[in-house]
């Protein structure tokens, strides 16, 4: 179960780098951070790239789905989470990218359900399972639609979902290439089978088997021992 230290480390960079963005403070020592407010822009590759602060009401792509489905979506994701903990210890001798992958998905909806759950609680804006997500990633891509909005960039995201992300890629890529592997060996199966009966089998074509080899050396050395006896002068 090692691989569950990369589930760690996701969900470790996922909520340091969300603190970092939206701030925090430490009460008992006095210390604050203040962090970025809400729709902060600061760029890193020009226009191309830029951190930007905001707050995901629960969904992907910042659709707002209520506060009662938003209270299903996370007790959904938790009950997601636990599956996948579950599975991953199901498939604990299974290939590594498999492991992999799924480590990687359940880091990136740990980090997810973390603000989902408690954020609402540490920020003083809303109970348990209401918080909001903070998505910051914010790259130039092509224009497009989806779910009736139209976008002249990527929507804003977060290393939880890019992790989420790679670890379907993963599973997509390496299934195909196991299972194309697994059919391959399939179908040479039969053929090793019989290459291995073959060169195991102890008869070979025109030398008979071993039961007659040693009979027919048994006859022989009768033969050789009767003429020994025949050429034996008997004593008057």
């Amino acid at each position: 179960m090692r691989i569950l230290f990369v589930s760690f480390f996701v969900v470790f960079a996922d909520q340091a780098t969300k603190l970092l963005v939206k701030g925090f403070s430490i009460p008992f020592i006095h210390f604050k951070y203040t962090g970025m407010y809400e729709g902060e822009k600061i760029p890193v590759i020009g226009n191309f790239f830029r951190i930007t602060f905001i707050e995901n009401p629960g969904m992907a792509f910042g659709v707002d789905p209520g506060l009662d489905f938003k209270f299903w979506i996370s007790i959904f994701s938790l009950a997601a989470s636990i599956g996948l903990l579950i599975y991953i210890y199901i498939v604990r001798n299974q290939r590594f990218t498999l492991r992999l992958a799924l480590a990687f998905i359940l880091g990136g909806a740990l980090g997810n359900l973390i603000d989902r759950m408690f954020y609402g609680i540490f920020y003083g804006y809303a109970p348990v399972f209401y918080g909001k997500v903070v998505d910051f990633l914010d790259f130039d891509f092509f224009d497009f639609s989806l779910f009736g909005r139209n976008y002249d960039r990527w929507p804003i995201f977060n290393i939880a979902d890019a992790t989420v992300t790679i670890g379907v890629l993963i599973l997509i890529i390496f299934y195909r290439k196991n299972s194309a592997a697994d059919e391959k060996i399939e179908l040479q199966s039969p053929e090793l089978i019989k290459d291995i009966v073959q060169s195991n089998d102890p008869i070979e074509s025109g030398n008979g088997s071993p039961g007659d080899s040693l009979n027919e050396s048994s006859h022989e050395n009768k033969k050789e021992d009767d003429k020994t006896d025949q050429g034996k002068e008997i004593p008057l």
